[in-house]
C-alpha cells in the first residue's frame, strides 16, 4: 500500500529528489571534507555562535531533516550517537555515499519529520539546519521533536530570518532581500514561492515562542546571525552581504524540554 503523506510532504519529497539533491551533493561533499563546525550560508563558527552542547560525547541526537547529513558527521566526530531522519531519499542515498567515503557510519532513515516512527523519549539534542526546520510543518514537527527527547533534553534549529522573510522578492530574478516590506507579518506559516514547487514554513518571533511553550519546551536563546566582514554572497543570491550585517537573513533558535 503506497505511504499516504501531507500534500506538503509529498510535494517536498518531489522537489528535492527530482530538482533539489543534486544541487546541494557539491556542498555536502565539501563539509564532510571538513571537521570545523559552521553554521548558515556564511560559514559562522561553531566558536562563535554557541549552537551546540559543551558535551557531545556520548550524546544521542537526532537530526531532523539531515539531506547529506553533513551537521550529522561533525556530530559524530565529537562522539555522539547520531540519526539522521531526510524526507528525500536521494539526500539520503549522496549522505550513504560520503559515510562510505569517510568510513563514519550512523544510521539514516527515510521519513518525514513530522511523524518519525521513533520511540518516545529517545535522544539528548533534536537539531535542524535548514531541514525540518523550515520544510515541515512547525505544528507537526514540533511537537514530534518534543515527544523524541528526554525531559531536559534540547532542540537547536536553524531557520531564514524574519525579516528576510518578509523583505526578499516573490522570485529568485528579482534579486535578493532589500528594506521593503514585501508581504504581511501577522499569518505567517506556509509559503509557496512562484517558481518554486517547494513548500516552506516560517513563522513570526511570538508564534515559534507559543508553539514551542505548547510543547513544553522553555525557549534559551535565539541567536541572530550577522554576516562577518567580507562575507561573499551565497550562490542563490538571494541574500545581499552588506544587508546581512545590518539585518538578520538567519535565526537559531534554542530550546530545552521541561
Amino acid at each position: 500500500m503506497r505511504e499516504q503523506l501531507p500534500d506538503h510532504v509529498a510535494k517536498n519529497r518531489a522537489y528535492w529528489d527530482e530538482i533539489n539533491a543534486p544541487k546541494y551533493a557539491p556542498h555536502g561533499r565539501r563539509a564532510w571534507a571538513t571537521n570545523e563546525v559552521t553554521w548558515g550560508i556564511f560559514g559562522v563558527a561553531e566558536a562563535e555562535l554557541h549552537v551546540l552542547p559543551d558535551e557531545l560525547e556520548g550524546k544521542d541526537i537526532v537530526e531532523l531533516g539531515c539531506g547529506t547529513a553533513y551537521v550529522g558527521a561533525w556530530l559524530a566526530r565529537r562522539g555522539a550517537n547520531v540519526t539522521g531522519i531526510d524526507n528525500s531519499a536521494e539526500q539520503l542515498k549522496t549522505a550513504r555515499v560520503l559515510q562510505d567515503e569517510h568510513d563514519l557510519h550512523f544510521p539514516l532513515i527515510h521519513a518525514n519529520a513530522e511523524e518519525t516512527g521513533l520511540p518516545g523519549a529517545s535522544f539528548d539534542l533534536a537539531i535542524s539546519e535548514y531541514g525540518a526546520s523550515i520544510w515541515a510543518d512547525p505544528y507537526r514537527w514540533i511537537p514530534e521533536a518534543a515527544r523524541l527527547l528526554r525531559r531536559g533534553g534540547e532542540l537547536s534549529f536553524l531557520v531564514n530570518g524574519t525579516l528576510w522573510v518578509l523583505t526578499v522578492p516573490d522570485t529568485d530574478g528579482e534579486g535578493p532581500a532589500a528594506e521593503r516590506l514585501l508581504r504581511p507579518y501577522f499569518g505567517m506559516h506556509r509559503f509557496e514561492w512562484p517558481d518554486d514547487p517547494g513548500v516552506e514554513f516560517h513563522l513570526g518571533y511570538g508564534d515559534w515562542i507559543r508553539v514551542l511553550r505548547a510543547n513544553g519546551f522553555e525557549v534559551t536563546d535565539l541567536i541572530e546571525i550577522q554576516a562577518p566582514d567580507r562575507a561573499r554572497p551565497p550562490g542563490d543570491g538571494l541574500v545581499d552581504p552588506d544587508w546581512a550585517r545590518r539585518y538578520p537573513a538567519e535565526q537559531i533558535w534554542k530550546a530545552r524540554k521541561q
